[in-house]
């Protein structure tokens, strides 16, 4: 297998459905999200039927809890050899990149499929990896993604990566020139998922996308790449990498399909992509309890919880559906998601019957908060993009889930797949 390698990325073998199971029931949303909405996910498993979809090769992380995993998971690698076999997917791009025009609500964002070198991220704490995590990676949440992919023949891609382009030197070049390339497919997506275009990068046109990047390399202060989402995956195709690198010889490992996760490069300039808070919604709680406890830590942290005007806040705590505002001032370098957070996984670790759910839509909080006098929800502010590079090169990850790039249907629809065994 060859690969065309440069800046931390490559370029490789991409594969699509064939022009019969390229249908609107193939592309599914990432599966990381309505992770408390399982009737969404009954939903698109209605409307798929017994279509081909990439729905058969992913799990829903809304059913991860329910019985049945193993034999879930044995189901999903059966379905990708099957459609590996059967022609369902073929080979659709050789040693080169997918260029995807997606239409969400904010415009049309662009990006780049192409493969990641594992061997250039790293999400640990203090990682100077050409390829960094932006937020903090929870290493229990590997194993059970590493059930799902080890043993799988193809990987399907939600991870999307970013890039601090702002001369935009990338992506948008490729992206004037598309009338010269192949289109690949052109379909509307369901569930509001809105519409999603590629075209075929070959030949030349990939040498030209690795000379900008290695441009942006030398300028980049070591860090040219930050997981905007997907890290979880990102990590667990990195896992897999790691659990075979060493069976292999020098000369294996610089071929071997598992080195590599394929992503969506975007420019974090896009005037399409937006970056919005992830709220929490905190489930078998003593809401008024939990809030107060909140104050008390703020207060025991050093700093200071304040009511807020209504412009004002940083967050606001849903509470037998009254709206509390908050501001918390003395923060110094710190944000007042990471007091938050802190908080809550301190709580959580003494209330074995607590959970939270990480939630990209405030009107969805709400929703939760009113179905139940036990839930409480807390509605945060996003963060500038601007401020993510630096705060990844000056402080390292993230506290985790302090942004979401765009809502939940905004999120990459699984349309791309490639194989990760020989």
């Amino acid at each position: 297998m060859k690969f065309r390698k440069g800046s931390g990325i490559a370029a490789g073998t991409i594969w699509l459905p064939s022009e019969k199971a390229a249908t609107r029931n193939w592309p599914v949303v990432a599966c990381d999200q309505y992770t408390s909405q399982p009737d969404y996910w009954d939903a698109v498993e209605a409307q798929v039927g017994d279509a081909p979809s990439t729905y058969r090769m992913i799990f829903p992380e809304a059913y991860l809890e329910q019985d049945g995993k193993e034999a879930r998971i044995a189901r999903i690698h059966k379905t990708m050899e099957q459609y590996l076999s059967d022609g369902t997917v073929v080979p659709a791009v050789e040693n080169g990149f997918v260029l995807v025009e997606r239409t969400v609500p904010a415009g049309k964002r662009i990006g780049l499929v192409l493969l990641v070198d594992l061997e250039a991220y790293d999400f640990s704490a203090g990682s100077s990896s050409l390829i960094r995590a932006t937020e903090g990676t929870i290493t229990e949440r590997i194993p059970p993604r590493v059930a799902v992919r080890q043993g799988a023949a193809m990987e399907l891609p939600h991870i999307m990566l970013l890039i601090d382009d702002r001369d935009k030197t990338v992506i948008e070049p490729l992206y004037e020139d598309r009338a010269m390339y192949r289109k690949l497919y052109d379909m509307e997506l369901m569930r509001d998922g809105g519409h999603l275009t590629g075209w075929a990068v070959e030949g030349d046109e990939v040498s030209r996308a690795f000379s900008a990047l290695a441009g942006m390399e030398r300028q980049c202060g070591g860090l040219l790449f930050a997981v905007g989402d997907g890290n979880h995956s990102l990590a667990t195709a990195r896992q897999c990498w790691l659990n075979i690198r060493d069976t292999l010889s020098p000369e294996e490992r610089e071929t071997h399909p598992a080195r590599y996760a394929m992503a969506e490069l975007v420019n974090l300039y896009s005037p399409a992509l937006l970056f919005e808070p992830i709220h929490r919604a905190l489930f078998h709680v003593e809401p008024e309890k939990l809030y107060d406890g909140f104050l008390a830590y703020a207060e025991a942290a050093g700093k200071k919880a304040r009511e807020a005007e209504e412009d004002a806040w940083d967050m606001q705590w849903i509470i037998g559906g009254e709206k509390r505002s908050i501001r918390l001032t003395e923060m110094g370098d710190s944000l007042p998601v990471a007091v938050l957070q802190d908080y809550l996984d301190e709580y959580i670790g003494k209330h074995a019957g607590t959970s939270v759910d990480y939630i990209h839509g405030a009107d969805v909080v709400e929703q939760l908060c009113g179905e139940s006098a036990d839930t409480a929800g807390i509605l945060l502010r996003g963060m500038e993009k601007t401020m993510l590079f630096p705060f990844v090169r000056a402080n390292g990850s993230l506290p985790r889930k302090t942004f979401s790039m765009g809502e939940a249907s905004e999120k990459r629809y699984y349309m791309e797949c490639r194989r990760i065994t020989r």
